[in-house]
């Protein structure tokens, strides 16, 4: 039994806020069970108040999108000097801003789509690049405010300029993959498996496919050759260390087979802050490498550090 104690940090000021309170919820209760002694604390913006009186032996974030996943919350452990898991500041930074991670991943080597980024206002009526294309929002995760553009549509979207947007102002004009939704996690610096995910009733894999039961399948490990998924694999831990994440990290892949087997295999985009929930891709990941969920929240909270 570790005795440690562990914050365990959940909720937060992001759209994600629902999923990291059922993230949080999960690695709290099995913290619990594998012997620490565990407070839950629901971020807002006094967490580096409740945190200094706290003074935990270690933070467990399970926060999701902005505030919890782009450096911020990193950069307050830093300051108090509590060690934390999952990656760092910078790190945290790059990944978040999904332009950025695609120019350092594709740098060293890593197969991404043609993209721009831009002001959603700058749109406008003329389609950006010849369609099909995706418009995601730069730093928002669980698939929020993605819109996809199909080849028959005369303009863009009207959703992108509407004062209903609430997804930041700075947009990725990405090339469309058409295929199959691939994902790989890397813990500790080497990959998990490989899984396939079948979004059921939905066109891709948006926010009711990843947090809704049932919203999607997940095939593990997933049906390709071989080749392919020691390819992904690899890339995985190329994106995971060009970007210097450290701990948990999750590479999402597109893979487009219909032609030939090797087919167009792109790299989307590295999720530092992983969900944690019963429906979460890398638990089940972990659990299919033989590591039960309460060993690998446990490996998570001894792997901590500051300084990541």
């Amino acid at each position: 039994m570790s005795g440690k104690h562990v914050a365990v940090l959940m909720g937060g000021l992001s759209s994600e806020r629902p999923v990291s309170l059922s993230s949080g919820k999960a690695c709290a209760e099995a913290l619990e069970a594998e012997g620490y002694r565990v407070t839950r604390v629901d971020v807002d913006r006094n967490v580096g108040q409740v945190l200094a009186e706290l003074r935990p032996d270690v933070a467990f974030n399970a926060l999701h999108g902005p505030f919890g996943e782009d450096g911020t919350i990193q950069g307050v452990l830093e300051y108090l000097q509590i060690p934390y898991t999952h990656s760092g500041v910078l790190a945290s930074a790059l990944a978040m801003d999904k332009g950025q991670a695609k120019i350092v991943a594709g740098n060293a080597g890593v197969p991404v789509a043609e993209a721009r980024v831009m002001s959603r206002f700058d749109i406008g009526n003329e389609h950006p690049i010849a369609p099909p294309y995706v418009v995601k929002p730069v730093c928002e995760g669980s698939s929020f405010g993605v819109v996809i553009v199909r080849e028959d549509m005369a303009h863009p979207p009207q959703s992108l300029t509407s004062s209903e947007w609430r997804y930041g102002d700075r947009v990725m004009v990405e090339h469309y993959v058409a295929g199959r939704e691939l994902t790989c996690g890397v813990m500790g610096g080497k990959p998990l498996g490989v899984t396939e995910i079948v979004p059921q009733g939905h066109s891709f894999y948006d926010y009711d496919s990843k947090y809704v039961a049932g919203g999607s399948r997940h095939v593990l490990p997933a049906e390709i050759s071989p080749k392919i998924y020691q390819k992904i694999q690899s890339l995985a831990v190329t994106a995971h260390q060009a970007i210097g994440c450290r701990g948990v990290s999750r590479s999402d892949f597109r893979y487009d087979d219909r032609f030939s087997e090797d087919g167009e295999l792109i790299w989307l985009e590295i999720n530092t802050q992983p969900g944690m929930t019963p429906t979460s891709l890398v638990p089940e990941m972990a659990a299919h490498a033989g590591l039960g969920f309460g060993e690998f929240v446990r490996w998570m909270v001894e792997d901590a550090s500051c300084l990541r």
